[in-house]
């Protein structure tokens, strides 16, 4: 049993908040929650929020009603690219550079432990 939950254009890049990714890719639940609650990079807490929904939504439907967080994990965690807003800053002798402000779009999948099934 699996649940996701989508946030979409976060204002940071996708290669920031990859890099929190990759802390709690595969881990437990109580494990992830504490690493990002404490971890001191802006994406956590977008990370974090988008988590908690995704267990939310996994607890919320009908067989999720039985489960208990602690047998949760985190299946796959993503992120991709979204739109990049583009601005312009004038610099030395009359010219203009362009500033990408970079969003992404990030992926939660939780489901449950399966070693809990095959006992």
């Amino acid at each position: 049993m699996e649940a996701r939950a989508i946030q979409r254009n976060i204002r940071q890049s996708a290669r920031k908040v990859r890099q929190v990714c990759d802390m709690i890719r595969g881990k437990k639940l109580e494990f992830a929650l504490n690493t990002l609650h404490f971890s001191n990079k802006k994406a956590s807490l977008q990370i974090e929020k988008t988590l908690r929904s995704a267990v939310s939504n996994l607890l919320n439907t009908d067989e999720g009603g039985h489960l208990e967080p602690e047998d949760l994990f985190i299946k796959s965690i993503f992120v991709n690219e979204g739109p990049t807003a583009r601005r312009f800053r004038p610099t030395a002798m009359g010219r203009a550079t362009i500033i990408r402000k970079r969003t992404s779009h990030l992926t939660v999948v939780v489901a449950e432990k399966d070693d809990k099934k095959n006992n």
